[in-house]
């Protein structure tokens, strides 16, 4: 059933399964420095320029990387962060959704999905999904984001790196990197 639902989630997104990265794992790791950026974003279906560096001076940062907007798992898990957002924010950590695709589509995802709980920043072609190791290639079709999920730390250290194209494990998992985070600052 798994392998079924995994190949159906590949197939919506016109992928083969050769292309999906293996679970649990992500190129940049623990302890690597995230690399900065600034991307065209939207909250609330307001767009902005978002900083990597200017978010970080908030606090950590929640960076969730993921394939197409409004596509099912990718709207389920937006979500379930924003049904976090608000535990994110009380323990100091800001949400970040970055995919590749245009300033206007992630706007309106940004009002509906995210329901204007945090920020969506557009990466067209991929760039900075590229320079995380967290992209999808397949031959002739434009690189996509992967289900890829980092939480890091206001000095930009990554504290958790995480691909698995489930959704839910990444709410689960960046919550207690950022709740372990929070408990060794006490």
């Amino acid at each position: 059933m798994k392998i079924l639902m995994k190949f159906a989630f590949a197939a919506g997104l016109g992928l083969s399964l050769a292309v999906l990265p293996a679970q649990g794992i992500a190129a940049l790791q623990q302890g690597a420095k995230a690399p900065d950026f600034t991307l065209n974003a939207a909250e609330g279906g307001k767009p902005f320029s978002l900083s990597l560096k200017q978010t970080l001076k908030k606090g950590p940062v929640v960076l969730y990387f993921f394939p197409a907007a409004f596509t099912p798992g990718c709207t389920m898990e937006a979500h379930l962060f924003a049904e976090s957002s608000d535990d994110f924010n009380r323990l100091g950590a800001r949400v970040v959704g970055v995919t590749a695709g245009n300033i206007e589509r992630v706007a309106e995802f940004s009002r509906s999905e995210c329901r204007d709980k945090f920020a969506v920043a557009a990466d067209p072609g991929a760039k900075i999904a590229t320079k995380y190791d967290a992209v999808l290639q397949r031959p002739g079709q434009a690189a996509i984001s992967s289900r890829t999920s980092f939480v890091i730390a206001p000095n930009g250290t990554i504290l958790l790196s995480y691909t698995d194209s489930k959704p839910q494990a990444h709410i689960e998992k960046t919550m207690a990197a950022v709740r372990a985070w929070k408990a060794r600052q006490r």
